[in-house]
């Protein structure tokens, strides 16, 4: 019988998690021991006092061991244990934190009508939280927010993805402004994460043929809130240094590593599973890159005797493909040879020819092959990230599918955020006073968000005022600390001190710094910037993001707008570059920015979510009408910059620049910094509550998983 994931009770690795928790315990006072089982399952990582209650016992070392709670309580002083075991209110949180994750833990699965088992979602990338480094950006922080949602949801799902031992790069500016990359090992041996044995108790070790050998794997389980997630790791003694690299960076340099990392995800996800005799009933492809998983479990049926058209046939209703941009580096195609080179066993255990197994990866005749065409034949439901995206996908692919672009079988789910995780404290207290306990379980009812037209202006401008005056305070202390590594002059380092002011209007600009993203519309006028940010009402910009390894492009921008502060002493304390941005640095952001500004030359901007996250938190957007803001503007709740397309690259740039400038000098601004007799910016706050009421409910995660569930997962 299948093995489910209920409670993750059941699931694979359950006895090698309770032998860890039970090392960890060991280490801990009675007081402190109902720690080691909340540090190994995410769920405290969005229990409102989760972070805090580590935080408490010594924040010095949590802040060390990078909010990591298994290395935390592994390498706490016995003194620090003790202090904390004469602590009675910090024992009490201690309790209320494992009493409250016990009980969300403990719900019974919520299944939903059509779905007869679990999802099993595969994707390239995981963001969830910042000690669990293995995601680059917007693709693997949606897959999180979707696991965690699901989790809330009580709907079963298994997340399949990679353990990247070296992750993502982590950045550093030099002094002149140019990003500088290296990368950190991950150490599973003080993560939270525990290593899947066999029923001999021994690792299990599978393998899959990969550039005509076998490439053996291990399995290891990360728990996030109920759901389990998989990740694949090529690191063991079986495999030379070539394949064991296959799995130590994500989004490595190197073609020939990638198409190894999605063979390896595809199909030896698949062939996960199946070991572990679980047998999902919706496969939902999170981009093109596992889309070999449908290939591999057709393999199987074809080796019981079926042909691949009618394995395939009978596997699509199962089969859900999302894809997330039309950019065509995230389309990724290769030569025949570099294909046929990693996966030349398929045809014959499909069997097929190679010019047949060729074509199901073409997106046209003669066309190079690609993950992103295969998924987009093996799968029976597909959609887009955006309504706009979904048009632009039809558009994109119609070739493929020859049919009039309106009947191009794309849908559309619009992403969503996990609202618990980017709510910062002071608009969490404020929207629970006004809404109601229990109002984020009903974030997708817009009904739930009508209260925030009752708030007085006063409380929610506090509200703004407090997240504003913490993320000064973070972003001082985090930029000091950087320019100390850089090496810089100890008067600039102590600069910083004197940087940002708490109370001036501040601009936040942080995402992918892909040259889609258009960082450079930033400084396009730089004497018309300057005269904004050096003006007599002061604007503040706060600027982060990494660039890709191999995109120049994408530094060249980032190197320009930090050598104009640099250059330029007059705006130089308004404009801070925050280095190495990740979910701890965006969860900041989103929470004190007053303004988040994004200038994607569209369409190119799928969806993107870092403006959802800090609409949650009251922060007004001024940004290109694309992705997900092409439906959420509505006139009256931010800022929109129509963005239309141009044949000419440059005219769009200057036009949407100046409206840019014009929005923000024009409108923004003095609004702003239009108060009232006790300092409240009311028509600001009323525009403010207009975007909660309009974005809350539509770009929720919670309204976003209810999609999938509703309309993509269930089987016709």
């Amino acid at each position: 019988m299948p093995t489910t994931a209920r409670n993750g009770s059941f699931f694979p690795g359950a006895a090698d998690l309770a032998a860890r928790i039970d090392v960890l315990a060991d280490r801990l006072s009675d007081g402190l021991k109902p720690l080691a089982s909340i540090a190994y399952n995410y769920a405290w990582s969005w229990t409102r006092d989760g972070a805090a209650v580590f935080r408490d016992i010594n924040p010095h070392r949590w802040e060390l061991a990078g909010g990591n709670p298994v290395r935390f309580l592994g390498d706490l002083w016995p003194g620090t244990v003790e202090a904390a075991e004469r602590n009675p209110a910090l024992l009490e949180r201690v309790q209320a934190l494992s009493e409250e994750v016990g009980t969300y833990l403990e719900r019974p699965d919520r299944p939903r009508p059509g779905v007869d088992g679990p999802v099993a979602f595969f994707c390239a990338e995981f963001g969830f939280h910042s000690s669990m480094p293995i995601y680059s950006g917007g693709l693997g922080v949606l897959a999180g927010d979707i696991l965690k949602e699901a989790s809330d949801q009580a709907l079963p799902m298994i997340g399949i993805g990679l353990f990247y031992r070296r992750g993502y790069f982590r950045q550093r500016l030099d002094s002149a402004g140019r990003q500088q990359e290296y990368w950190v090992t991950n150490d599973p041996k003080s993560m939270p994460m525990v290593r899947v044995t066999g029923p001999d108790g021994a690792p299990l070790l599978l393998d899959v043929p990969l550039s005509g050998e076998p490439l053996y794997f291990q399995v290891w389980r990360v728990d996030v809130g109920r759901i389990p997630l998989l990740l694949l790791d090529s690191q063991v003694p079986e495999n030379d240094a070539v394949q064991r690299w296959t799995t130590a960076r994500l989004y490595d340099g190197s073609r020939a590593i990638r198409l190894a990392q999605y063979g390896l995800l595809g199909m030896g996800g698949m062939r996960a599973l199946q070991a572990l005799r679980i047998d999902p009933a919706v496969i939902h492809l999170n981009e093109g890159h596992p889309s070999l998983a449908v290939l591999e479990l057709a393999a199987s049926r074809v080796a019981q005797g079926a042909t691949l058209a009618d394995a395939l046939a009978e596997l699509r209703d199962r089969v859900v493909f999302t894809t997330h941009t039309p950019v065509a580096a995230g389309n990724e195609t290769y030569s025949p040879d570099e294909f046929l080179g990693a996966f030349g066993d398929l045809p014959g255990r499909l069997g097929i020819d190679v010019s047949e197994f060729l074509r199901l990866s073409q997106s046209a005749p003669d066309g190079p092959p690609g993950m992103t065409p295969l998924a987009l034949r093996v799968s029976g439901r597909r959609n887009g990230v955006s309504r706009l995206h979904g048009e632009v996908a039809r558009r994109m692919w119609q070739p493929l599918f020859d049919l009039p672009e309106a009947d191009v079988p794309i849908a559309h789910v619009t992403n969503g955020a996990h609202i618990p995780t980017f709510l910062g404290d002071p608009m969490y207290r404020l929207l629970t006073e006004h809404l109601g306990e229990g109002w984020l379980e009903r974030a997708a009812d817009p009904a739930t968000w009508a209260g925030v037209h009752g708030v007085p202006n006063g409380e929610l401008w506090a509200a703004r005022r407090d997240s504003r005056e913490r993320l000064v305070t973070y972003v001082r202390a985090k930029s000091q600390q950087d320019r100390l590594l850089r090496g810089e002059q100890i008067a600039y380092v102590r600069a910083i001190e004197d940087c940002l002011d708490p109370n001036a209007l501040t601009l936040g600009f942080a995402r992918r710094l892909a040259t889609y993203k258009r960082l450079y519309l930033l400084t396009q006028d730089p004497d018309r910037a300057r005269r904004i940010l050096g003006g007599a009402q002061p604007v503040q910009l706060l600027i982060s993001g990494k660039a890709h390894p191999n995109d120049e492009g994408g530094k060249d921008a980032l190197q320009r707008v930090y050598n104009l502060k640099r250059e330029d002493g007059e705006i130089a304390e308004r404009v801070v570059f925050v280095e190495d941005y990740d979910l701890d640095v965006a969860r900041h952001l989103v929470s004190g920015c007053d303004v988040w500004v994004n200038l994607p030359r569209k369409p190119m901007e799928a969806s993107g979510t870092s403006g959802m996250k800090a609409a949650f938190n009251g922060v007004l957007q001024l940004s290109v009408l694309d992705g997900w803001w092409a439906e959420g503007f509505d006139g009256e709740n931010g800022w929109g910059i129509p963005g239309d397309e141009d044949p000419d690259p440059g005219v769009a740039d200057q036009r949407d620049a100046t409206t840019f400038y014009d929005l923000l000098e024009h409108e923004v601004v003095p609004l702003f910094y239009e108060r009232d007799a006790e300092g409240v910016p009311v028509r600001w706050c009323e525009k403010i509550k207009a975007s909660l009421a309009t974005n809350g409910p539509m770009f929720s995660a919670t309204r976003m998983v209810d999609d999938y569930a509703a309309w993509m997962y269930p089987t016709r």
